[in-house]
Parts: structure tokens; sequence; C-alpha cells
């Protein structure tokens, strides 16, 4: 025999050994936390793992956790949550999965996943209207409870797959926000398992540094198995409008651009009037909700405020869940629409005292028309919030972008990787508004990760950044919770 050979060989057999001594460990471990149900653990290297139980939503920034679980308890995160930390594994809960950058899958190799899927209760108190939501209900399943409930409602964005526990942890922005406030205003107090397996509350009079921190920054600190929310009664009659505006001249849709944003920015403009500008290649929509009655919306003239347009839809509106249906069919046209793609996308805040100006607009315009995106489509969405939004302190909450009025999300979609061409052309569009519009912030929608970002967490939390990495050291000191651009311990 050549024992020469074996000799090459063993370093490699014992790795092997080694490595398959590993997942026979977390597996066993695993399965131990969820009361050895198989159906509730899988591991990478099972059958079809990426497929079925990864499910990773941004293909441009692949992701292989080391195992995924679906808990049905709180009782049963926490012993996963003990189990990951005693194999030293990071771990990241995912609730409907749609981060940019796959961060609910731990955003880079090797965390230990944790699919809310299964938490899905509900109750509601009808005396003082506040509902219990397990945080593994998506938006669209949520409006229907609360619907059947008491015709009740919580502002959220308008896809109906985005799930509870990332959307209110994060922000939740969405069509009734300028009234009431994001999803995460709506949380009065939450059901946290911690990095050392215990499950404590999260409320003004119990931890109310960690629900500071889980209202804007969640994922960084816990993971929520349950809300209480606040509530509001549906709203009635509303008016969903759209306006669609044909190719025209670079100047004509600039000046489109220019008369919605003096629109949107006036400091009296009812807070009942919701409103989105998307350009495309080519045209722009100018599109959203006024809640109130026809009259009222006709008041605000937006025929003749956006002339030129080349299509142009008006419905009234008495039914909320068919509000919500329409919502959920425009949402279908854009990355919300739960279908994985490779795709990119960045994003900027404009305050009051940072609108674009004129000359900045034009130039915007002429970037659109003359770069090279390599991307098989792209479009840039104006969203306006504000209103209810910035009644809330800077330093109330982990969410400190409350002098926000409008964002800017611009977004391409391709075939296969992005490329640098694609990634050129959108760090364009935010180089060109930024050199030309003064005193514009750094601040990025944490919804809207990027992970290309230069220094993201002051991006994401801005002043509240050292409360948080405060807190962090002392719920999270080891980082059990990571993901690339998480809250760090001070």
């Amino acid at each position: 025999m050549d024992f020469s050979i074996l000799r090459l060989l063993s370093p490699l057999l014992f790795f092997l050994a080694a490595t398959a001594a590993a997942s026979t460990s977390v597996r066993q471990c695993l399965l131990s936390a969820v009361q050895n149900d198989p159906t509730l653990v899988a591991l990478n290297g099972d059958l079809l793992y990426q497929t079925l139980d990864v499910k990773v939503y941004n293909l441009n920034w692949p992701v292989i956790p080391a195992a995924v679980t679906f808990p049905k308890s709180s009782q049963q995160v926490a012993a996963i949550v003990r189990c990951a930390a005693s194999l030293n594994y990071k771990v990241q809960a995912k609730s409907g999965g749609h981060s940019y950058g796959n961060y609910g899958l731990g955003g880079s190799n090797g965390a230990i996943n944790i699919n809310l899927q299964n938490m899905k209760s509900f109750s509601m108190d009808t005396t003082t209207w506040q509902a219990t939501v397990g945080s593994g209900m998506l938006n669209g399943e949520l409006d229907a409870y609360l619907h059947n409930a008491g015709n009740r409602a919580i502002a959220h964005g308008t896809s109906p797959q985005i799930g509870v526990g990332g959307h209110a942890t994060i922000g939740g922005l969405g069509p009734t926000a300028r009234q009431y406030g994001m999803e995460l205003d709506h949380v009065l107090s939450a059901e946290v398992v911690l990095a050392n397996g215990s499950i404590v509350q999260a409320s003004p009079t119990e931890n109310p540094d960690l629900l500071f921190a889980i209202k804007g920054a969640g994922a960084s600190f816990g993971i929520v198995t349950k809300f209480v929310f606040r509530t509001e009664p549906e709203p009635g009659q509303a008016v969903q409008y759209s306006f669609t505006f044909g190719i025209g001249s670079t100047s004509s849709r600039a000046n489109l651009f220019k008369q919605w944003q003096s629109f949107i920015t006036q400091p009296d403009l009812t807070r009942k009037f919701a409103s989105i500008c998307t350009i495309l290649d080519g045209s722009m929509v100018i599109s959203g909700t006024y809640f109130g009655s026809k009259s009222e919306y006709d008041a605000l003239g937006l025929d003749t405020q956006f002339p030129g347009m080349t299509n142009s839809t008006v419905i009234v509106i008495s039914d909320w869940l068919g509000l919500l249906a329409q919502w959920a069919q425009q949402a279908l046209l854009d990355i919300g629409g739960g279908i994985p793609a490779d795709f990119y996308a960045r994003c900027l805040s404009f305050e009051e005292k940072t609108p674009i100006p004129a000359s900045g607009v034009d130039k915007l315009f002429e970037y659109l028309d003359s770069a090279t995106t390599g991307a098989l489509i792209w479009f840039v969405i104006f969203d306006l919030e504000g209103g209810a939004i910035n009644d809330v302190p800077i330093n109330a909450t982990g969410y400190a972008h409350r002098d926000t009025v409008f964002w800017m999300q611009s977004y391409a979609i391709t075939l296969g990787s992005v490329s640098q061409t694609t990634y050129d052309f959108l760090d364009g569009i935010n180089q060109v508004i930024r050199e030309n519009t003064p005193g514009l912030g750094d601040g990025v929608y944490p919804g809207y990760v990027d992970p290309r970002l230069q220094n993201p967490r002051h991006a994401y939390w801005g002043s509240n950044l050292p409360e948080l990495e405060r807190i962090k050291t002392l719920y999270d000191p080891e980082d059990v919770f990571h993901n690339p651009q998480g809250v760090l311990p001070a």
C-alpha cells in the first residue's frame, strides 16, 4: 500500500469528516429545538434546499444559509437561537423575505435563518381596538384579519406579500402613512426573543430601550414573535388616480417633474393626498390616492396642475379591500411583486429644505435620456411621505428619517447579474442629484438596503446610531443577530 497517498489525502478526509460531524451536530441541535419535527428544519445540502427552503429574493446577491428553520412558537424560536449561539452561528429572521440584499437570510453565507411563516396568530381587543399579530403575517393577510375583526386598518406599503416582521421593524411606508404614521408607529409593544434565548416584552414600561431599537432597527436586536398594534377605522371613500405622460421632450418631462415636486412640497398640502411620480424610459406616471370624496379630489385640480397627459384613470372606491386590491395590482409591476430577479436599487431622501432645484431637475433628465443603462428595465420612483410620520420626534424611535418629505428609489432589473454599467447608471442618478441639490443629506430608508452603500449604518439610522449601538451592547453584545450592515455593539 502507498502510504504517501494516504498522507496526502488525510487532511481532506479529516476535513470532510469534521464537516459531516458539524452538520450532524447542527441538525440534531435544531431538531431538538423544534421537538424533533423534521419538516421544520432544512440544512445546506438537503434536496432542493435553495429552491424550496431558502428562496433567495434578489438573485444578484446569492446567499446560502447554513440552515433554515420554520418554528411554530416563540419557545421554538428561542430554542433555535440558543442552539445557534451555542454553536457560534449568526441568526437572522425572515418574515416576507423581500430584503434587497437578502438580509433576512443573513446577507452572507453560513447563518441560521428563522423563517416565521408559521407564526401568523391574530386577535383583536374590541375595547381598545388593539390587535395582537404574529410576526410571520403578511400585510395582505393582516388586512383581511383586521377587516373581519371590525373594519380596522393599519398603515403599510402597497405590496401584500411584504411581511409584518420586517416591515414594522424597519419603517413601513405606505399611502395612509401621511395620516396615521408608518407601520412601526402603530407598534405599541412586542414579544421579543433575545440573543440569550430569553423571551421578553418590549413596551413603554418593560424594556423601553429595546422597544426604541425594535422600532427602526429590529433585525439587529432580536426576533419579534408578536406585535401589539394600535389600529384605526378603515378609510371610507377614496379616489385612485393615475396619469400617464408620453415620451415628449427631455425638457417637457423635466418641467412636469418640477410641477409635481412643487405641488407635493406645499406646506399646507392635505394629508389625505398620497402621490408617486414614476420616471420610466421615455415616459412618466403620476399616481396615488386621495382619501376623501370625489368632489374634494376634484378641488385639487390635478388635471390642470399636470397638463399633457396621454392617458388618465380616476376611480372612486368606497370599499377598503377593493382599494387594497388596486394597490396590490400596481405592486405587481414593481419589485414588491415577490418574483425573484437580479436587480439593484439606490435611495435618496429629500427634506422640506432640500427639494431638487430647477437646474438640477434639468440635468437629471438630461442624464436619464443619455446614459447607458445596461438594464432590461429601469425606473425611478419619487414617493411623497411626511405628514404624520414627521410629527414624531427623531429620537423617539430607532427610525431616524422624520424630516424626510419624499423619497427617491431608483431600480434596475437585469438579465443575469447586475453589470458595472448598470451600477454606474444608478450611481450616476444619485451623483447628478447630489451635485445639484445643496444641503442634501445622506439618509437612506432602512427598508431599501443597499449592499454597496458607503457608511451604511449612518445612512440608515443617522443621529440615532450611537443610542442603537449602546442598546445593542446591552442586549446582543456578541452580535448574534448579524447582517452585513446591521447595528454593531458600541
